[in-house]
């Protein structure tokens, strides 16, 4: 029983070099001839469709109670200013609410209290961009004083980003070929393509403080292009 025992081991180990070997020629593919690497980038344009946007009600009262009362009912006012507009439920997503003292600071004396600070606010995806500055206008009218955004971005990316790759690997061939050319070789197959980077939305504008207005001017979103870009990393094989 031990000699059988002991003859399984040795086969199982003497079995692991070579699957480990055969592992990492699989990864690391010898290359017979003179081996290019490329760095190509592919990218495509569209019009922003989603706009994200947080807004937010701030109140200050004697007491945290007050604080948290006014706030909520003013912000119950913004939420249904909301679904007036027709922004679904599924679009509105509570994002913070934090409630804090107020201090009087006065040199050589220890800080007062003056009261409480408490906050609401809830991230919203307009999905029709066109209505966005009209609705975030009703939603000052409505209580909200705190607005930051927009981060507009492309709600379904994958069709352009993959038209973004398939122009980087083009790109990639096409430069892959003037080496070939430059050198008197030919590219004789691709080895392996590594793809990095990809669409990333821009980062949300700093908050600002709103106030309700009596101009008659609308405050505009306007859309833009977004650039969409895929990197990729080639290697080849010259012959």
């Amino acid at each position: 029983m031990k000699r059988i025992l002991a003859a399984a081991l040795l086969v199982s180990v003497a079995a692991l070099p070579s699957a480990a070997l055969a592992q990492q020629s699989t990864i690391n593919q010898t290359i017979a001839g003179t081996r290019l690497d490329i760095n190509a980038t592919g990218d495509v344009t569209r019009v922003p469709d989603l706009a994200t946007i947080s807004a937010g009600v701030v109140s200050r009262a004697s007491t945290a109670t007050a604080a948290i009362q006014q706030t909520a009912t003013r912000m119950a006012r913004v939420r249904e200013a909301l679904r007036r507009a027709g922004i679904a439920d599924r679009d509105t997503q509570t994002t913070n609410i934090s409630l804090n003292p107020d201090y009087i600071y006065t040199p050589n004396q220890p800080p007062k209290l003056s009261g409480y600070s408490a906050s609401n606010q809830v991230t919203v995806r307009f999905r029709d961009i066109a209505n966005t500055g009209k609705i975030l206008d009703a939603l000052v009218a409505e209580g909200a004083n705190q607005i930051s955004g927009p981060n507009l971005s492309v709600e379904h990316p994958e069709a352009a980003l993959d038209e973004a790759r398939a122009k980087a690997v083009a790109a990639g061939r096409a430069r892959a070929e003037l080496y070939a050319r430059s050198l008197g070789l030919r590219v004789a197959r691709v080895v392996s393509v590594s793809e990095s980077g990809g669409y990333a939305p821009p980062p949300p504008m700093p908050p600002m403080v709103m106030a309700a207005r009596a101009e008659r001017d609308q405050t505009a979103i306007d859309p833009g292009e977004q650039k969409l870009q895929v990197n990729v990393a080639m290697t080849l094989e010259l012959q």
